[in-house]
């Protein structure tokens, strides 16, 4: 009996044993697993921090850029905002040339209106200015004032030119006034005409005398015609030719000018 029970009790033990061994070895492979696990999750959670690390990193890296950018953009927001400015400024400017200019075109329109009627009665003044003169280089002048009348009908001369030559012309008789000159021309005489040559001393004499100097004469404006010199007027005449072709040196001449009470 006691035999059996010692049996019984050994059959026990060994299998509290093997139940205990069973059980140690059960909850070590539970224990490693979990370490694994543990390890696994350690390693994936350092390799997410790594990856959100480097994903940080990047974004601080185009923070950096996208503000250095930012702040260029601002610069050249500031450097456009000038410019901007600048131009408006042009912009104002040019309007209010743009107003000038059209002011002075309206007023120009206007002044038009005025100048042109005036331009006509200069050139019929110069006309009949030269037909009561002297008559000297009639074919020059009066061809000037030819031109200038065609030259009132032809569009594409500015006013500003048309007036020009006007006061061009005008000036030419003013220093015909200043001036003297001696010319080989025709003399009318008797419905014919003969070579002579002219004397023109300003506006206060036009004289001639024929190549052989045999006649001398001058024109009368108080007739208005062509008139003989006494021949006490011969040798001033001459000399006279020969100072306007420069062949001698200025010198008083006695000429036949007419007093201010003939001429009246």
């Amino acid at each position: 009996m006691q035999t059996h029970n010692k049996v019984r009790l050994a059959a026990w033990l060994g299998s509290a044993l093997a139940a205990l061994l069973t059980l140690g070895l059960t909850t070590a492979v539970a224990s490693e697993k979990a370490l694994t696990t543990s390890l696994a999750e350690q390693k994936a959670s350092d390799q997410a921090s790594a990856q959100s690390q480097k994903k940080i990193a990047q974004m601080a890296d185009q923070t950096t850029e996208l503000l250095g950018e930012y702040r260029l953009a601002l610069q050249k927001l500031d450097r456009v905002k000038i410019y901007n400015n600048h131009l408006q400024t042009l912009v104002n400017d040019q309007e209010n040339e743009k107003a000038n200019i059209q002011r002075q075109l309206t007023d120009f329109q206007e002044v038009q209106t005025d100048i042109v009627p005036l331009m006509f009665d200069m050139i019929d003044s110069l006309d009949r200015f030269i037909a009561a003169d002297l008559p000297f280089n009639l074919t020059e002048r009066r061809d000037r004032v030819e031109r200038l009348r065609e030259m009132m009908d032809e569009s594409e001369i500015t006013i500003s030119e048309k007036y020009r030559k006007i006061m061009e012309a005008y000036q030419i008789e003013v220093a015909f006034g200043r001036d003297m000159e001696a010319v080989v021309g025709d003399l009318p005489s008797g419905g014919e005409t003969r070579k002579v040559e002219f004397l023109r001393i300003g506006r206060i004499l036009l004289a001639y005398q024929t190549a052989n100097k045999e006649e001398t004469g001058f024109w009368n404006k108080n007739t208005g015609q062509w008139e003989p010199l006494p021949d006490e007027y011969r040798s001033a005449i001459t000399d006279g030719l020969r100072i306007a072709r420069k062949q001698s040196a200025p010198n008083l001449l006695k000429l036949p000018i007419n007093g201010p009470e003939a001429a009246q």
